[in-house]
């Protein structure tokens, strides 16, 4: 028996065909300048996420779950603002902390300044939405659930 290998509609492979040329494209203009530094930090981050990173947060969710007990319900209420905060930690990162905001205002002629503030805001509300529908899913919880009967 032979085994058929699954290819999918040809509009699946046209856009899959698109997209590896489009990041082969944004590979080699990415690479044109210093290719030496940009695999360095490709091969920096993959070592600094799965050595430091992941263990950290593992660790962080893995406190949270057995700090929520039997009703863990609610965990996804606070990995979901959590993950979403970090991620936009991860990546505006040079510019929350200020490491770059002299080359930053040199290329583009706006100041750094308010981005950590927007950061804290942008997490605030995060945690915020998550607990406003944390709390009326609770509320229908209650309203659903029978009286109990004496």
């Amino acid at each position: 028996m032979r085994a058929r290998i699954p290819l999918g509609s040809p509009l699946q492979l046209l856009l899959l065909i698109c997209s590896f040329a489009l990041a082969a494209y944004a590979g080699v203009r990415l690479l044109e300048g210093d290719w030496f530094g940009v695999a360095l930090w490709f091969v920096g981050a993959a070592l600094l996420h799965d050595l430091v990173l992941l263990p950290v947060y593992g660790t962080l969710d893995r406190a949270l779950v057995r700090a929520a007990g039997p009703r863990r319900e609610g965990v996804g209420y606070v990995r979901v603002p959590a993950a979403l905060s970090g991620l936009l930690l991860l990546v505006w990162f040079p510019l929350i902390s200020g490491r770059v905001a002299g080359r930053y205002a040199g290329v583009t002629g706006m100041s750094t300044d308010g981005y950590l503030t927007r950061w804290l805001l942008l997490t605030a509300a995060l945690f915020g939405g998550s607990a406003v529908l944390l709390v009326l899913r609770l509320r229908r919880a209650t309203k659903e659930r029978p009286p109990a009967a004496h």
